[in-house]
């Protein structure tokens, strides 16, 4: 795949992401208090956190302290963990395992894990929303990143893709492309653009990133649909071949492996580009975002 010669990822990001989450509650009174365990028992799960990481890398990047877009960096986080939830559930992926553990509804019962997503969603909004407005910027920049997040994961975002995946109604390479692009892409790419939103950057600035974003989350599914074939369940933390035994279209069965693989490294090699060309004049360091680029052109799991 054309693979960097050497990937490192951005380890310290991601502790402190681990640090933050941990250190949220969300019940308030003792009734809840078994639906807050189902929550953090999926949010705490562990694994390399790419979404916050990825904004905490964004700040870096355009010099924007990690204090400000911490609890945005969150909310992706609570979202992609409410995603998986429901994604493991008997009516969808009926998966029994995730990171190497019983998935949420098994651990406890399909209703509590449905609830425990559908809380996870509702309180990324919360924490976001009742967050200081960073310095320099103002409760508009709030929510126009807030407006940015809920798009990524509705309709016209993971949501609207998931439908698509589950309704088989991707036919075509164009089609597969327009449904990861959805089902992945948008949440990845508002990892990056909320952080600019939240910072103040004007739409206009953002394009390039959006663009980076659009690529890296093509390159992350395609790289999915491989790990999907080729990995282990012990590397995978889940059983491997899922998507085959669902009768799901991927990049592996449009393309063939060494065919998806080529895909990927021109994915890889495109968002680097376009990474170097939204970043260059920048007052911060893009040294992170190239990490996790490499990091997920050549990631195991």
């Amino acid at each position: 795949m054309d693979a960097p010669a050497t990937t490192t990822y951005p380890d310290a990001l991601r502790q402190e992401i681990e640090r933050y989450l941990d250190g949220l509650r969300f019940a308030r009174t003792a009734p809840t208090q078994g639906l807050e365990d189902a929550m953090r028992y999926s949010l705490l799960a562990g694994g390399k956190r790419i979404r916050p990481v990825l904004a905490l890398a964004t700040a870096n990047a355009v010099g924007v302290p990690h204090e400000d877009v911490l609890p945005y960096a969150a909310a992706l986080e609570l979202i992609h963990t409410y995603s998986l939830i429901h994604d493991d559930l008997p009516a969808m992926d009926d998966d029994a395992l995730r990171r190497g553990r019983p998935t949420c509804h098994v651990k406890y019962g399909e209703d509590v894990a449905i609830l425990a997503g559908d809380a996870l969603y509702a309180e990324a909004f919360h924490l976001l929303l009742r967050a200081p407005a960073p310095p320099g910027s103002g409760p508009a920049h709030v929510l126009a990143a807030a407006a940015e997040l809920a798009g990524a994961t509705g309709v016209d975002g993971m949501v609207g893709g998931q439908y698509v995946d589950v309704a088989g109604s991707a036919r075509t390479a164009e089609d597969l492309r327009a449904l990861h692009a959805l089902k992945t892409g948008r949440l990845i790419g508002a990892s990056v653009v909320g952080v600019l939103l939240l910072a103040g950057m004007d739409e206009p600035a953002t394009m390039r990133y959006r663009q980076y974003a659009a690529e890296l989350g093509v390159l992350f599914q395609i790289v999915d649909d491989i790990l999907d074939v080729t990995g282990t369940d012990a590397d995978l933390g889940k059983p491997q071949g899922s998507d085959e035994r669902h009768g799901k279209r991927t990049y592996v069965s449009e393309f063939g492996l060494d065919g998806a693989r080529e895909l990927a490294a021109q994915c890889h090699r495109d968002a680097r580009a376009t990474l170097a060309e939204a970043t260059a004049g920048q007052n911060g360091s893009a040294t992170e975002l190239q990490q996790i680029t490499d990091f997920i052109l050549t990631r195991t799991a």
